[in-house]
């Protein structure tokens, strides 16, 4: 068995253990990694897969999705605005909506295709300067605007906590803001967290190194 096939399997085995009552979904990030790289776990019938730059992933994924339209883009890093409409042909879900600019911008480019997408409001849920995400204190009046004003379809809220100690903390703030807001949908969690981020309810965690290898 391929290497990358046995790491995903110890993750996803690693998962089912915990018995969570909700469905988990392992989004595998392979952000730097070559298509050649990632086609044995796209063989295996895997379909969710994380990027974090606009226009290195359209460059991978665009031949690639056309021959596999069950395979779902998730855009996890840092979104800039004059690449939100780009992100929006190719990815199915954003983790990373932390403006109202891009709220409008995602909310015209609905109106003007057929296209419906997935969000994640990011909450900078430490409050770290070198992060980005919507201020906790800002969030009811974020999350107001994109799903009521701007009609996107909010699945819950994506985190990227402080690297120390307390991550269990964070993971616990985090899934309590997305019950406040009624939300069904919570990413967070990454190699080093993920069964953590499942104990606190994380739906989508995202995977890279445990499943690809370190990067260059």
């Amino acid at each position: 068995m391929n290497n990358i096939i046995e790491r995903f399997e110890k993750i996803n085995s690693n998962i089912q253990k915990l018995n969570s009552e909700k469905k988990v979904n392992i989004i595998a990030v392979s952000k730097t990694f070559s298509i050649d790289k990632i086609k044995p776990l796209i063989d295996y019938g895997h379909n969710h897969f994380g990027e974090n730059k606009v226009q290195e992933a359209a460059g991978k994924w665009t031949s690639v999705k056309r021959l596999n339209p069950g395979i779902k883009l998730h855009m996890v890093g840092k979104l800039q605005s004059n690449k939100a409409k780009n992100a929006a042909d190719l990815f199915d879900y954003i983790h990373s909506l932390d403006n109202q600019k891009l709220a409008d911008i995602f909310s015209k480019y609905e109106k003007n295709n057929s296209k419906k997408l997935k969000y994640f409001i990011q909450v900078n849920i430490g409050n770290e300067i070198q992060k980005s995400g919507i201020p906790i204190n800002e969030l009811d009046a974020f999350f107001n605007y994109c799903s009521k004003e701007r009609h996107l379809n909010i699945l819950g809220l994506m985190v990227i906590p402080p690297n120390d100690e307390k991550t269990r903390k964070y993971f616990e703030i985090s899934r309590d803001l997305n019950l406040s807001l009624g939300l069904k949908d919570l990413s967070m969690g990454m190699s080093s967290d993920y069964l953590d981020a499942i104990e606190f309810n994380s739906t989508f965690v995202r995977i890279g190194s445990s499943i690809f290898g370190n990067r260059n």
